[in-house]
């Protein structure tokens, strides 16, 4: 990335507070209705996942936290979100054909389902209502499990399978999910190798947008207007800021994303919702935000 790009900062959105910060953080995510939750538990999981654990999830909701207890987890690589009762899914990344690695549990902690949905998840969002979008990277689409084949599918809170991406004209297949924004009921993805940007509603099926931009990892969406974050080697701060038309991806301005202080963000985590892209790094007690709707700052 040439230094001559302008630059936007994020802001800053939600903190754990201090007092969880002796635990050891297995993964933090922002839910449908943006609150930010982190979950934790006293020491690393076991890499063989032969014995459960219990967690703590810390939920940060209008600056104030509160505790959802976790008992007999399973996962050793935890992707989770919340559900709209209360509730919590966790999921283990990578499974085996005969492991029921995903668990949901009760706004009170309690264990309600089991249930698998494929290996070599990337992504697990819920979206308002509870539904799971699960997107996959390559090791699962070219795996043995079918269930990851398609790149990405829809699950009920309960396990049922809902809906099934298939190859359409001017998308192509999913080799892998790298961008999944998932607001409202609906989604959004861009996923290697086509690139294409993918408008999928329950009500009216794929809607793919030709796109020039490689490798992004996160995508926003507001009204006609699209961000683009990411890229490949150097880009990997890269900021493209385009206009949604019927067939296309029009690119209207191209910068990078920067720390709030400025300086050139390392690896991080994001999450991806409507107009908004959720920005964490390590140690990932931290929250930034890039909102790119009516009210969102200018690059410059």
């Amino acid at each position: 990335m040439t230094p001559d790009r302008p630059a936007t900062r994020p802001a800053a959105f939600a903190r754990l507070p201090r007092p969880y910060r002796d635990l050891h953080i297995l993964r933090s995510t922002v839910d449908a209705f943006g609150r930010a939750h982190w979950l934790l538990t006293e020491r690393p999981p076991e890499p063989r996942r032969e014995k459960p654990y219990d967690a703590v999830v810390v939920t940060v909701e209008d600056g104030r936290p509160y505790e959802t207890h976790l008992s007999a987890l399973q996962a050793a690589f935890p992707l989770f979100d919340a559900l709209p009762d209360g509730g919590f899914v966790v999921a283990d990344a990578r499974s085996r054909a005969d492991e029921e690695h995903v668990q949901v549990f009760d706004a009170l902690g309690r264990l309600s389902w089991t249930f698998r949905v494929g290996d070599g998840i990337e992504h697990l969002l819920t979206d308002e209502a509870g539904d799971l979008w699960v997107g996959y990277f390559d090791e699962g689409v070219y795996g043995d499990d079918e269930l990851s084949w398609p790149g990405l599918r829809r699950w009920s809170p309960t396990g049922d399978h809902l809906w099934t991406y298939h190859s359409v004209d001017g998308g192509g297949a999913i080799s892998d999910c790298y961008a999944l924004n998932v607001s409202g009921r609906s989604a959004w993805a861009c996923a290697y190798t086509h690139f294409s940007v993918l408008e999928i509603r329950p009500d009216s099926g794929v809607k793919p947008r030709s796109n020039q931009v490689r490798g992004a990892k996160g995508l926003a969406v507001h009204g006609s207007r699209v961000a683009l974050l990411g890229g490949y080697e150097d880009d990997h701060d890269r900021l493209v800021i385009g206009e949604l038309t019927d067939t296309g991806v029009t690119p209207v301005t191209q910068g990078r994303l920067v720390r709030r202080d400025g300086s050139t963000p390392g690896r991080r985590r994001l999450v991806c919702r409507g107009a908004r892209i959720y920005v964490q790094e390590e140690p990932f007690t931290e929250w930034d935000v890039l909102d790119i709707g009516p009210q969102s700052t200018p690059m410059g």
